[in-house]
């Protein structure tokens, strides 16, 4: 499957798609440095209790996007809707992941992480779905043949979010503990969720 993505630092679009009545969304590498102040204001949000970043500062966001880029098997964009930011997407394989020690992942499975920035402005209803046609668009595209995600068992309105968009819920796991010099995360009580594409 093609999602390999040498740690790209440019902005070149990875994928393109019109996002319904809500412009064109492009999918774009996160580049840690020129990034890491917009995304410590996303992930450090009451409103992402849930992505597990709270506390950091600003150096430590840059420092875990930084080791990401690094990382063959792990990629974060952000969704850019007519050139503005409203999005961050992390992608990638399960098989290399913590997740494998939880479910059997197959050939073709992507594993997905969608942190949609907050809103500039009124709440657009309808927003969000467009957002991941454009993500299982993108997958599809890099050769993905099922998206995973594992939502945090506690995050209801994440695991809603997935059903309404087609996502087969499976059981509640917990993801074991991560303990190395570049990366600390703690056992996570998780939801799993599938979603085949097009073709897979």
């Amino acid at each position: 499957m093609a999602t390999a993505d040498p740690a790209p630092r440019d902005r070149t679009p990875r994928h393109e798609q019109q996002a319904g009545g809500f412009g064109t969304v492009r999918v774009v590498p996160v580049v840690p440095d020129a990034d890491a102040a917009l995304l410590h204001g996303w992930v450090t949000a009451e409103r992402a209790r849930f992505w597990g970043m709270a506390g950091l500062s600003r150096a430590q966001v840059r420092d875990v996007y930084a080791h990401m880029d690094t990382l063959p098997t792990h990629h974060a964009h952000l969704l850019l809707r007519d050139g503005a930011p409203v999005a961050l997407v992390q992608t990638y394989e399960p098989a290399a992941d913590r997740v494998s020690e939880c479910y059997p992942a197959e050939p073709g499975d992507l594993g997905l992480h969608l942190l949609v920035g907050p809103a500039d402005g009124a709440a657009e209803p309808g927003f969000t779905a467009a957002l991941m046609r454009v993500i299982t668009g993108f997958a599809a595209a890099a050769g993905a043949r099922r998206l995973v995600a594992e939502p945090d068992a506690g995050n209801g309105p994440a695991i809603d979010r997935l059903r309404r968009e087609g996502f087969a819920l499976g059981p509640e796991v917990t993801l074991p503990e991560v303990d190395l010099p570049e990366v600390h995360l703690p056992p996570k009580r998780a939801r799993l969720a599938f979603r085949p594409l097009a073709g897979g």
